[in-house]
């Protein structure tokens, strides 16, 4: 079929192609051209766009199935808008815990998790069939206990085909457990009483170490964990053996990640020594108890790595999984490229030290970065979750020096001890509670948990806005000027 208008004949073939090149302003002006090709853009080139600005989002996953491409595009457009101007619903998740623990989030596309103390705290994430019926919901559906284990210190996902309700838990004592979340019934969510977890006892994941298990990640069917200690295990949970390989960095470890889908298959680790980020291959066989790769400081000095993570998938240097992002005790997010040839000169006998390519900062506080996430508006932000006083910063790669940072809700003086950043939410946890920052269009009074009126005895300074949707928090610029 071919489209004809004043001075042109083209072949719609023709059209879709030129499609896959044009942004939102040349899309919409497309469209007013005439029916056709009106129907030619909402068939085809929202869904074009779609694929070439991709949005990493866990909660959306299942809504944005339902949603139509035009549906989706609009979301977007709202969400990069909001990240652009700051704009967001800050919401609590739940009234501060009696004790003040240090906890950890995993995220899925149905499934929140908040581990803390022998707890895991469950949230539901729901499905709109359509953007007009509003932002997917979190909802509360309980929480689950260890009797006979002390603290949990690590939590991630990992796979078990298409329910999304299996994990690995890591424990102050050492032990790692595949744990199965079973689905509540109705008549479960409404009691809040903690209830006994389903644990495969009889296969227990990857070593057991006499100190807390500081750190589990997972990559397809990969599980690499680490201790306190600094012993570092890779599992093959695909395998009936499921132990490939164990090293030890001896050195104290904190952070750690995992990586099968780079060119070069490695882990990379977070520790306190004067190497503090090295990375290390992974064979077909086993973990190399050596390093390929020293990412250092620029100063020169012992420091540590607290939180690692992978880069922007929209930034600049591209999409690559060649680039990590990490959180340092100086206060600083760096980021490095293992394809760059910036390097300092090393140590005879091991690798020259690579430069970070970037280095994020808040000129206004120098607090050690506990946590690190990516993505966000655009799918170009970095978020860092620092020490003291539950603050967020938030950096888009685009624009380095155009930061900004925001208290969590409540204020409370605690680190944020674990983030995730998808595409228009920001999920975060502190000693106190679990939270999220929600950037998208559609959110209401309903969207997240209901919180009743705070007691005596579990007085909470939380202070709603006007719009009776998000609280106040606050939050204040980089700039000197």
């Amino acid at each position: 079929m071919t489209v004809e208008a004043a001075g042109l004949l083209l072949p719609s073939d023709v059209l879709i192609i030129v499609m896959e090149n044009l942004g939102i302003e040349d899309l919409i002006n497309l469209s007013y051209t005439c029916k056709f090709v009106n129907l030619l853009v909402h068939e085809f080139g929202w869904s074009l766009y779609l694929r070439n600005n991709v949005r990493s989002s866990f909660t959306l996953q299942l809504a944005r199935r339902n949603w139509s491409s035009f549906d989706q595009v609009r979301y977007d457009v709202a969400s990069d808008r909001s990240w652009a101007q700051a704009n967001f619903n800050a919401r609590p998740l739940s009234h501060p815990w009696h004790n003040k623990l240090q906890p950890k989030i995993a995220l899925s596309a149905s499934v929140l998790l908040v581990a803390a103390g022998h707890t895991i705290y469950i949230y539901h994430i729901t499905c709109s069939s359509s953007l007009d019926d509003g932002a997917p919901g979190v909802l509360y559906e309980g929480s689950y206990s260890f009797t006979d284990r002390r603290e949990i210190t690590s939590i991630t996902f990992i796979p078990d085909g298409h329910s999304e309700r299996t994990v690995a838990v890591g424990f102050e004592d050492g032990h790692i457990h595949r744990v199965f979340l079973p689905h509540f019934q109705q008549e479960q969510s409404n009691n809040n009483l903690p209830l006994a977890l389903n644990i495969e006892r009889n296969s227990p994941l990857g070593l057991r170490v006499v100190d807390i298990v500081e750190s589990l990640t997972c990559s397809d069917d990969m599980l690499l964990s680490l201790s306190a200690f600094g012993t570092a295990g890779l599992c093959n949970l695909s395998s009936d053996s499921p132990l490939v390989s164990a090293i030890n960095l001896d050195c104290r470890s904190w952070s750690s990640f995992i990586c099968m889908r780079s060119s070069t298959p490695f882990t990379a680790f977070g520790t306190t020594s004067p190497n503090p980020l090295v990375v290390h291959a992974i064979t077909p066989s086993s973990l190399s108890p050596a390093p390929f790769a020293i990412l250092h400081p620029t100063r020169e000095r012992s420091t540590a790595v607290y939180d690692i993570t992978d880069a922007p998938p929209s930034a600049p240097w591209g999409s690559s999984k060649q680039v990590i992002v990490s959180g340092w005790y100086d206060g600083a997010v760096r980021v490095h490229d293992m394809r760059s040839g910036r390097r300092d000169s090393g140590v005879t006998g091991s690798p020259a030290p690579l430069r970070p390519m970037l280095t994020f900062c808040d000129p206004w506080s120098d607090e050690p970065i506990y946590s690190v996430s990516c993505g966000g508006g655009s799918s170009s932000f970095v978020a860092a979750g620092t020490a003291r006083h539950s603050v967020v910063a938030f950096w888009d790669v685009r624009r380095p020096t155009e930061g900004w940072s925001v208290h969590a809700p409540g204020n409370d003086s605690s680190p944020v001890y674990s983030l995730v950043l998808e595409s228009s939410r920001v999920f975060g946890v502190t000693q106190s509670r679990p939270f999220v920052f929600d950037f998208g269009p559609g959110v209401t009074k309903e969207t997240y948990p209901f919180l009743p009126a705070s007691t005596r005895s579990q007085y909470d300074s939380l202070k709603l806005k006007k719009n009776g949707v998000g609280y106040r928090v606050t939050q204040y610029n980089h700039s000197r000027s």
